[in-house]
């Protein structure tokens, strides 16, 4: 697994895992539910994360989706 994107916005965790079930992307979230509990505090991020082998196609589709929310490589 790796790390896909790490942010505090739940909208984009949630289109982003849409778009990648739409295209046979097997995505895990981390650190859902204590985001949930903690997010009052502050801004707790959450994690997305894909198996390598579709890793490019998935940064490919965030790049597409939300390409404010890319991180340098």
């Amino acid at each position: 697994m790796k790390e896909l994107i790490r942010t505090p916005n739940i909208v984009v965790i949630s289109a982003l895992q849409a778009a990648l079930a739409a295209e046979d992307i097997a995505a895990f979230e981390f650190d859902g539910p204590i985001a949930d509990v903690l997010g009052g505090i502050g801004d707790f991020h959450r994690r997305l994360f894909v198996h390598e082998d579709d890793y490019d196609r998935a940064r490919a589709i965030m790049m597409d989706l939300c390409p404010e929310e890319v991180e340098p490589r």
